[in-house]
């Protein structure tokens, strides 16, 4: 007797125990507010700003940079004098040309009067045609090398203007590679004196974007971009156009897109590495949910809490509500359509599908396989009875944080919705996040 009467005493110490750690071990709920705002989904890149328009001013002729008229920074003007080179051998080229040209004049003048008199005596037939044919060649030759000699001067007085660089365009001078006294020599490509911008109000960013993003790229879209010099300010531009060259680095694709943007403060300067936000969506004043609650993995007790609540709620409606209600968990159509419709669930019956390892949970999904659709989404929350429920909802637009909802039955601003777990217990504490995707199979259901 005393034995049975200890025994029972240990039992009940026991199930003492065990009941405290039940009780220690409750689960709470972590919870996301829904907000109203902004939301811009964006594709990044980088790029480097250049001026819109730039003239790269060279030399045609080498020689000695005589003086300089310009320098970094400067505004010119179209045909502003930009430098001047040694003209020295350039006009005694001239006149090199000049005087071979007046000698080849006088051999012609000589030619002619010895041809013109030859012409008349083989006309007559005094001189065989073989004494009269030196005569009409040496005639023809030197028209020929008066044509040359006036060629030659051309080019000498060209030479001589070459040495005079102008500028070719109205804008600012960006780059200046000489000095005054320093050779420069143009032999197979023109060396480079000066790069001139044109009008600096106006530059352009040349961005690399990937493969896998460019189809989200048009023209006119919005461009959001920083530099580092400014970084507290977000400049605006607009995509001009897509070339359609491609670049490969890395074994990555990348297609260069140009971008316009206004510089009417010349905050913007050549060269400067712009990171870019290509905005591919933008919606104003409108709901938000953090992407954590979207994630959010419900345990198998959840689920079938959900489940018993709904069969709760479905027990007080007649008979023909409550099937309705039943078909609508399904995924089918609640008028009677077909189940493909509305990209039903598995059965007509809205049957329960397994979700996350739980039987007999609402399920069925939207599309033939039996998947949520990408634009779907689910919440978990606390009714205004505190019961566990769940609602579906359409989502727009993601920033990477918060997502746009679309459409949501008994979803509204300032509702709290659950985006983890935290477990606690006498000597630990975890808190259960999520990695799930958010479009994943969902638990069916008309949501709207």
């Amino acid at each position: 007797m005393l034995l049975l009467i200890a025994l029972l005493v240990v039992l009940g110490a026991l199930a003492a125990i065990l009941s405290r750690r039940h009780t220690n071990g409750k689960t709470e709920y972590q919870f996301v507010e829904i907000t109203r705002g902004n939301v811009q989904n964006t594709i990044s890149s980088t790029g480097t700003i250049a001026p819109v328009s730039k003239v790269e001013v060279g030399t045609q002729v080498s020689g000695t940079i005589d003086r300089l008229y310009t320098d970094f920074n400067q505004v010119v003007h179209k045909g502003q004098l930009l430098a001047v080179l040694d003209t020295v051998l350039l006009k005694a080229a001239v006149l090199d040309a000049q005087a071979n040209l007046e000698k080849v004049s006088a051999q012609l003048e000589q030619a002619r009067a010895d041809f013109e008199r030859n012409q008349t005596v083989f006309e007559k037939k005094l001189i065989s045609e073989a004494e009269y044919l030196p005569y009409k060649v040496n005639y023809a030759a030197q028209v020929a090398n008066l044509k040359s000699a006036q060629a030659n001067l051309v080019r000498a007085e060209r030479n001589l203007k070459f040495a005079v660089i102008r500028s070719p365009i109205d804008g600012t001078v960006i780059s200046r590679n000489v000095e005054a006294g320093q050779t420069v020599a143009a032999s197979l490509q023109a060396p480079v004196l000066f790069i001139i911008a044109g009008n600096l109000t106006k530059m352009e960013i040349h961005a690399a974007v990937d493969e896998s993003d460019i189809g989200s790229i048009r023209d006119g879209q919005t461009v959001q971009f920083q530099v580092p010099a400014y970084a507290d300010k977000t400049f605006t531009g607009s995509v001009r156009q897509i070339r359609l060259q491609p670049e490969t680095v890395q074994n990555v694709v990348n297609y260069t897109v140009v971008i316009d943007a206004d510089n009417v403060d010349n905050l913007l300067l050549p060269g400067m590495t712009a990171t870019l936000d290509f905005i591919v969506q933008d919606r104003q004043d409108v709901l938000l949910v953090p992407n954590a609650a979207l994630n959010f993995k419900p345990t198998e007790a959840m689920l079938q809490q959900i489940r018993k609540n709904r069969e709760a709620a479905a027990a007080g409606m007649p008979d023909s509500l409550r099937g309705r209600m039943r078909w609508n968990e399904g995924g089918g159509n609640a008028a009677g359509g077909s189940a493909r419709s509305q990209g039903g669930g598995t059965g007509r019956s809205g049957g329960f599908a397994q979700e996350n390892g739980a039987p007999g949970m609402p399920g069925g999904g939207f599309t033939r396989n039996g998947s949520m659709p990408k634009d779907m989404g689910r919440l978990y929350f606390l009714d205004e009875k505190g019961n566990l429920s769940m609602a579906m909802i359409q989502t727009g637009a993601s920033d990477g944080k918060s997502t746009e909802i679309v459409r949501g039955r008994r979803i509204k601003e300032g509702m709290k919705v659950i985006s983890g777990l935290v477990e606690s217990g006498e000597n630990k504490s975890r808190v259960q996040t999520t990695r799930t995707p958010a479009m994943g199979p969902g638990m069916g259901g008309r949501p709207f």
